[in-house]
């Protein structure tokens, strides 16, 4: 198969031909129909991740028709259009039995843990606990930005962040899950705002329903401009960046009692900001962090879409072929794309 591989962490990957993957008893291989370059994937090419084996294949958002079964599986058959979330379950310990495979004591990730979609072929484990079925409706385009970034964005908001009709959110940062946090927020009665340096961004975010945005470059302090902007300071609060900077500044946009909720990924020497606790403590506040989401979660979600109170495939930005990913992976700290970048070519 044809895939893209790196030899070293931050070296430029190259396009390879690898053995096609086989499935384990319990698992499928998947024939890719697209995948998603995701801010994730970068800090994987950077070494940020302890469990990435060298040489490795990146890419966990994907989409596709399953290509082989093993003989272990019984819910799945070839052919079927399927997609999966970026963290799956073991099906044996502990959180898989309470129903929390997202955080699973031996998730697989594809793209991690294992190769992954930035390929022809991905091998996907455990089938039957973590894989779902996609609507014959929905592209596989838009359905590969939804096992990480729409999927984690759904969690984070409905699931961690507990929203409800008539709060105010505010979500730093408008890539890929922002801007699915702000269009699923807007979908179940929020108020919403949008906090970015890019004005392009920024546009796109009223676009998916923000009530308000806030450009992070043009106020001294963000937390006041945010909590003038919702008349007190958000309900909930979300990073959907990962940096030390909009960490802070999503606790300091809080109201009392407010709740916030990681998502952006602080690893490196980033995985230890500062955190205004006096503020965290004196109000009262939560600060909650949000892992992908189950399999088993996807009906709420994949309802949601389908009734079309959001529509994911509006965040789509650049579509490229497998060869144009290494550019796409490589430039992905500049911040200079707009909406979700997805592999359709192969």
């Amino acid at each position: 198969m044809k895939a893209v591989m790196f030899e070293r962490f931050g070296e430029t990957p190259k396009i390879a031909t690898l053995p096609d993957p086989t499935p384990d008893a319990k698992g499928v291989v998947i024939e890719v129909g697209a995948t998603g370059v995701c801010r994730s994937d970068w800090h994987g090419w950077m070494g940020h991740d302890p469990d990435i084996t060298l040489p490795h294949v990146p890419g966990h958002e994907l989409a596709g028709r399953i290509a082989a079964v093993g003989n272990e599986v019984r819910q799945w058959q070839v052919g079927d259009r399927v997609t999966v979330p970026f963290a799956g379950g073991c099906g044996a310990c502990p959180e898989c039995h309470a129903g929390h495979q997202q955080v699973c004591h031996n998730q697989f990730q594809p793209g991690f843990t294992h190769w992954g979609s930035f390929a022809q072929f991905v091998a996907i484990g455990q089938a039957d606990l973590n894989l779902v079925a996609l609507p014959d409706t929905m592209s596989f385009e838009t359905a590969a930005s939804l096992g990480c970034r729409f999927a984690t964005a759904f969690r984070a908001v409905v699931d961690q962040g507990r929203t409800r009709a008539g709060e105010w959110v505010a979500v730093h940062g408008c890539g890929g899950v922002g801007l699915s946090a702000l269009m699923i927020a807007r979908a179940i009665g929020a108020n919403t705002v949008a906090i970015d340096i890019s004005d392009d961004k920024l546009a796109l975010a009223r676009g998916c329903g923000a009530t308000a945005t806030v450009n992070a470059n043009m106020v001294a302090d963000i937390g006041e401009a945010v909590r003038d902007a919702t008349g007190g300071g958000a309900h909930v609060s979300l990073d959907a960046l990962g940096h030390p900077t909009t960490f802070f500044n999503s606790v300091s946009s809080l109201r009392r009692r407010g709740r916030h909720v990681q998502v952006g990924l602080l690893l490196a020497d980033q995985a230890t900001p500062a955190t205004p606790m006096a503020k965290v403590i004196g109000e009262e506040l939560e600060i909650l962090g949000s892992h992908g989401m189950q399999a088993h979660r996807y009906d709420a979600m994949l309802a949601m879409i389908q009734s079309g109170l959001v529509s994911p495939d509006k965040l789509i930005g650049n579509r490229i072929a497998l060869e144009a990913s290494i550019d796409a992976l490589t430039s992905m700290d500049s911040f200079a794309g707009i909406g979700a970048t997805v592999i359709t070519g192969f």
